[in-house]
C-alpha cells in the first residue's frame, strides 16, 4: 500500500482531497508527477489556483517547511506558477466557488 498524499510534509487533508479530485491518490504519484504537473492537474480538476498552495507543495516535496521559500527562489517559483496558470485550462468550479458562481456573486465562467 502506498503512502497518502498527506504524508508529504506540509500537505494535509484539503490537499489530499484536491489531489483525489484530480485522480492523484498517493504520495508516490505526486513525487513522480512533480510539483508542476501535480498542480496543473489540480487546476484542471477545478482547484482554484493559489500561489501559496503551489509553493507549499514544492517545499513539501523538498522536505522543507512551507515558509522556507523566500527571495529569488520565491520569485522564480512565482514565474513557474504563472506559467502553469497560463497553459492550463481550469476545470469546472467546485465547492464554494461553484455556489457563488451559481448565485451570481462572482464573475461567471
Amino acid at each position: 500500500m502506498s503512502d497518502p498524499v498527506s504524508s508529504i510534509r506540509n500537505l494535509g487533508p484539503a490537499m489530499e482531497a484536491a489531489c483525489a479530485r484530480a485522480g492523484i491518490h498517493s504520495a508516490d504519484t505526486v513525487r513522480e508527477l512533480g510539483p508542476d504537473e501535480t498542480y496543473a492537474r489540480l487546476i484542471q480538476s477545478g482547484t482554484q489556483p493559489h500561489f501559496i498552495g503551489y509553493y507549499v507543495l514544492v517545499m513539501g516535496l523538498q522536505g522543507r517547511p512551507w515558509n522556507d521559500c523566500k527571495g529569488k527562489e520565491k520569485a522564480d517559483l512565482r514565474k513557474r506558477f504563472d506559467a502553469i496558470k497560463a497553459r492550463v485550462r481550469p476545470g469546472p468550479l467546485a465547492g464554494i466557488e461553484k455556489i457563488l458562481n451559481e448565485i451570481g456573486v462572482v464573475e461567471r465562467r
